[in-house]
C-alpha cells in the first residue's frame, strides 16, 4: 500500500475512533453529573470494530491487544494533534468557586489555545469517583505498562510536588507520525534534540585505512549483523549486555566521523551525531533530559549513535566536591549509565585517548586508533579526492607532495576545495601547484603547528612561509 492509502486509511480509522472518544466523553460527564441518558456506564458504548481495518492505528491495537481504558487513552493523546476542538467540552467553570473543575484536569498551551489533557483527564473519562478505577488508570502510566516500554505514549513529567496525574498526556511523536501520514519520523536537530542525523554519500573504498584497522571497524559492522542471533538464539543475552559500544580516537580528519556514517549506510541505519556542546547545560538537569530524549527516541528505532568530541564530557571524574562540580559527575554518571543499556551500537569519537579514564575505557568492546595516515595512504587519499572533472596540472607530483606534508584526510579535502574554487574562478578545470601549496600553508596555518616526523623533512609556519631545511614554498 503506498503512502496516500496508507495516509487515507488512518483518517478514515481515526475518524471513527474520535466518534467513539467523544461519545464516551459525553457520557461519562453526563453520567457524573447526574444527567439521564442512553448508558448506564461508558462500558457499555461498543468501540470501532478493527478487525479488517489496514490502517497503521488499527494494527497496533490489535498487535497489542488494547482494552476498552487503552483506546481511550491512545485517541486522548492524539487529539490536540488532529481535533483539538473536541476537547472544548472540558473548559467548563466552576461558578461556585469561578474557576475550571479540578477532576477534569488539562492544561492550556502556550501557542495552543485548545484543552490539553492530563493523566486526571484520562482518569475523569474512565473512573469519574471510583477510587478503584483511578488506581487502575494510573498503573496504564507506569514504567511496566506496553505504552512506556515501547515509546507509546507517556505522562511529561509533574512538577517534583505535584500528583502524578497531573502531567501531561503526550503521545511519542514516532508514533503521531505512524497514526497520521504512516511517514517515518526522523527528528530535527535543536536544543531540546542536540542530535543531528549524518549520511554520507561515499563508499568503503573511499575511506583510506591500513588493513588491520579496517578488519577492527568490519568487526562492528559483523556484530549489527550477527549480534542479535548471538545474544538471542545462542543465549548470550544471559551473560552479556545487549549493544555494542566502540572507541575511534585520534586527530580531526582522520576518519571517524565518516567510517561511522559508513556503518550506519551498509547497515541500514540512521547515524545520530550528538552535539555534546549542546547537552552540557549550565542548569541542572537539562543535559540529563537532553540525553534522555535522544536515547529514548533510539531505543525504538535502532539508531547509531555517535557522540564526537566526547573527551569534552567524558574527562576523568572531578573530585573536588562543589556543586558545580557534582553535577558534572552527575552527568557523566548518567550518560554512561544510558550507553550502557543501550541496545544499539554507541560510538564515542575522542581526539585523545588518554582523556579518557579507566571507568570509561573498560566499558567499550572496541577501541580504534585513527591516525594520521602515513605516506603512502595520503598518496591514495589525494588520488581519490580530485573530481574527474578537473585536470592537474603538469608539474603536480602527488607522490611529492604526499611524501613532504603531513595531512589528515580531512585536510586533504580542505586543500582540494580550495584548489577545486579557485579553477572555477579562473573559469576552467585546471588545478594549479600553486593553490595546492597555497591551500596546504592555510592548512598549516590554522594552528601554526610542526608537522613531520622521523627522518621526514620538518615544516612549520615562518612569516607565512612553510619552510623546511631545504626548500621554502614562497
Amino acid at each position: 500500500m503506498d503512502i496516500a492509502s496508507l495516509t487515507k486509511a488512518n483518517a478514515k480509522s481515526l475518524a471513527t475512533e474520535l466518534q467513539w472518544l467523544n461519545l464516551v466523553i459525553n457520557t461519562s460527564m453526563s453520567l457524573y453529573w447526574g444527567k439521564t441518558g442512553g448508558y448506564k456506564t461508558i462500558y457499555d458504548i461498543e468501540p470501532p470494530d478493527l478487525t479488517n481495518d489496514t490502517s497503521h492505528y488499527a494494527q497496533v491495537v490489535s498487535h497489542y491487544k488494547m482494552d476498552f481504558d487503552e483506546r481511550i487513552i491512545l485517541i486522548l493523546s492524539l487529539v490536540p494533534h488532529v481535533q483539538p476542538q473536541l476537547l472544548d467540552v472540558f473548559f467548563l467553570k466552576n461558578t461556585d468557586y469561578d474557576r475550571g473543575f479540578t477532576e477534569l484536569g488539562g492544561i492550556k498551551g502556550k501557542n495552543h489555545s485548545g484543552f490539553i489533557p492530563t493523566g486526571e483527564t484520562a482518569a475523569f473519562i474512565l473512573a469519574a469517583n471510583s477510587l478503584e478505577n483511578r488506581f487502575r488508570i494510573a498503573e496504564t502510566f507506569g514504567e511496566d505498562h506496553f505504552f512506556h516500554k515501547n515509546k507509546i505514549l507517556r505522562l511529561n513529567n509533574a512538577a517534583a510536588d505535584e500528583p502524578f496525574l497531573s502531567g501531561v498526556l503526550n503521545i511519542y511523536t514516532e508514533y503521531l507520525n505512524y497514526f497520521t501520514s504512516d511517514i517515518k519520523h526522523k527528528p530535527n536537530y535543536n536544543i531540546n534534540f542536540p542530535a543531528k542525523r549524518i549520511t554520507t554519500s561515499l563508499e568503503w573504498s573511499d575511506l583510506v585505512l591500513n588493513g588491520f584497522k579496517l578488519d577492527e571497524v568490519m568487526e562492528i559492522s559483523d556484530w549489527i549483523k550477527h549480534g542479535d542471533h548471538i545474544l538471542n538464539l545462542w543465549g548470550l543475552n544471559k551473560k552479556i549486555k545487549p549493544g555494542y559500544r566502540a572507541l575511534f580516537y585520534g586527530p580531526p580528519g582522520t576518519g571517524k566521523t565518516l567510517t561511522a556514517s559508513l556503518l550506519g549506510k551498509t547497515a541500514g541505519l540512521d547515524v545520530y551525531r550528538i552535539d555534546l556542546s549542546m547537552t552540557l547545560s549550565k542548569y541542572i538537569g537539562e543535559t540529563e533530559k537532553n540525553l534522555a530524549n535522544i536515547f529514548d527516541q533510539a531505543e525504538t528505532k535502532n539508531w547509531l549513535l555517535f557522540f564526537d568530541e566526547a573527551d569534552a564530557l567524558f574527562g576523568k571524574r572531578i573530585q573536588t566536591s562543589s556543586s558545580k562540580n557534582q553535577h558534572i559527575n552527575q552527568e557523566i554518571a548518567y550518560l554512561l549509565q544510558r550507553i550502557e543499556d543501550y541496545p544499539g551500537v554507541v560510538i564515542l569519537a575522542s581526539n585523545i585517548k588518554a582523556h579518557l579514564g579507566e571507568a570509561f575505557t573498560r566499558r567499550f568492546q572496541i577501541m580504534i586508533s585513527f591516525t594520521i595516515p602515513d605516506e603512502s595512504e595520503r598518496t591514495t587519499l589525494w588520488q581519490n579526492s580530485f573530481s574527474a572533472e578537473t585536470v592537474l596540472e603538469e608539474n603536480i607530483d602527488l607522490y611529492d607532495i604526499s611524501r613532504k606534508y603531513e595531512l589528515s584526510g580531512g585536510a586533504i579535502i580542505n586543500i582540494v576545495r580550495f584548489a577545486s574554487l579557485m579553477a572555477m574562478k579562473r573559469n576552467n578545470n585546471i588545478i594549479l601547484l600553486n593553490d595546492l601549496l597555497e591551500g596546504i600553508r592555510r592548512e598549516f596555518g590554522k594552528d601554526g603547528k610542526i608537522v613531520g616526523k622521523g627522518e621526514r623533512p620538518i615544516y612549520k609556519l615562518q612569516d607565512n612561509t612553510i619552510v623546511d631545511n631545504e626548500t621554502a614554498i614562497e
